[in-house]
């Protein structure tokens, strides 16, 4: 059984950075893909990105490509969302999760563990 624990949201501008970051426990953690996820109101959770067990390999929505970066540290066992050029379309509760299947992986049906969520506010 994994925990995840989402930190670093809060409220920025427009063509801010912020870093988030996501702390495991309970398990091996770099037997885990993990991936990050977003949630708007009123609107379905959607695949921000994602990382391999080992760290070698991301995968992105297209809607981040280029503006956020995922890395781990599977020493700390965390794994972060490093997020640039912030758009109020970012705004949105974002969450990481964690799966012991191989990626790369979208779906959110694919995650068997989930933190909390934490929130992001992109004001204009």
């Amino acid at each position: 059984q994994v925990q995840l624990v989402e930190s670093g949201g809060g409220l920025v501008q427009v063509g801010d950075s912020l870093k988030l970051s996501c702390a495991a426990s309970g398990g091996t953690f770099s037997y885990y893909f993990m991936g990050w996820f977003r949630q708007a109101p009123g609107q379905e959770r959607e695949f921000v990105g994602g990382i391999s067990r080992s760290g070698a390999n991301t995968y992105y929505a297209d809607s981040v490509k280029g503006r956020f970066i995922i890395s781990r540290d599977n020493a700390k066992n965390t794994v972060y969302l490093q997020m640039n050029s912030l758009k109020p379309e970012d705004t949105a509760v974002y969450y990481c999760a964690a799966t012991i299947r191989v990626g790369p992986l979208k779906p959110s049906s694919d995650y068997s563990y989930w933190g909390q969520g934490t929130q992001v506010t992109v004001s204009s």
